[in-house]
């Protein structure tokens, strides 16, 4: 700390020039870097990330840190992948690795990180009419769901969970397209509407479980299956390449991408809680 008293006004100037420079400094030292000239970005995300809070919880801090004000863009993970296939985006956040290695295997994006992680889960209704609770082998719990008909509600929309179900019925061997209508339902929603149906209809719902702890309507279901290493979900962050989209805001966009994937963007992302519960578990220093 500087303390100026009783210089005349050229010790003076220079008192408050060695002030601006030590407050710079412990700014730097903080983690805070000078605002972009353009500070606004469109960040093309999962629904998963905003539905449990997790942007409202960062955005201020990360603003506050860096001058930078994403408008965040919440669809599900396919959507908005092609979102930023069409230059829609200048960063894109989803859950689908092999997607996302594709869009930047394609051009689109300049690098893929791994920035954080949790799980899925299978939900359902206390009286279990296939049985399945507890069950820690997911591939055992969807084939028994299959050979009971019991009703599954499918989110049915190219997200990364929808994705990752499908994965999960193929490793199976259980052809959901035959039974879709039946015991198999597609909401083509995003992830709370199908929640919200699940619970609804009496259906077992495969979410993600950062939305399940941050969801209201919960009913009478609960958890039937976690704990599986096939269930985990790991999320991606990605600069969208400005020699594909010449509109990308570069200087904004990668300020935003490295916070995230610092110590205290990380740090910011551990400590999101609902109801004393972690979402997202960090591992950006330990993936890349």
């Amino acid at each position: 700390m500087v303390i100026v008293v009783g210089f005349g006004p050229r010790m003076t100037g220079l008192c408050a020039r060695i002030l601006a420079v030590s407050t710079l400094l412990c700014a730097m030292s903080a983690g805070v870097t000078a605002a972009p000239e353009n500070p606004v970005i469109v960040v093309q995300s999962t629904t998963s990330t905003a539905n449990s809070g997790l942007y409202d919880h960062l955005m201020p801090q990360l603003t506050q840190d860096t001058g930078v004000i994403p408008k965040i863009v919440a669809v599900g993970t396919g959507q908005a992948i092609r979102n930023a296939r069409n230059c829609d985006a200048d960063v894109l956040l989803v859950h689908a690795k092999s997607a996302e290695e594709d869009f930047v295997r394609d051009g689109y994006g300049v690098a893929r990180h791994d920035l954080m992680y949790n799980d899925f889960i299978v939900v359902g209704p206390e009286n279990d009419p296939s049985n399945i609770a507890g069950e820690t082998d997911i591939i055992k719990a969807l084939t028994r769901i299959a050979t009971e008909k019991g009703v599954f509600a499918s989110r049915g929309d190219d997200s990364g969970t929808h994705k990752k179900e499908l994965s999960l019925w193929n490793e199976a061997a259980i052809d959901v397209v035959a039974a879709s209508g039946s015991w198999y339902r597609e909401t083509g929603s995003g992830m709370g509407a199908t929640l919200n149906v699940g619970v609804g209809m009496g259906a077992y719902v495969l979410t993600d479980r950062a939305t399940w702890i941050s969801f209201a309507n919960k009913g009478n279901h609960a958890i039937m299956v976690e704990g599986d290493a096939d269930l985990f979900n790991q999320y991606g962050i990605i600069l969208v390449n400005p020699e594909a989209c010449p509109n990308v805001n570069t200087t904004a966009a990668t300020v935003f991408v490295d916070w995230l994937l610092s110590a205290n963007g990380q740090k910011a992302i551990s400590e999101h809680k609902v109801d004393e519960q972690q979402l997202f578990f960090p591992n950006a220093a330990a993936s890349n």
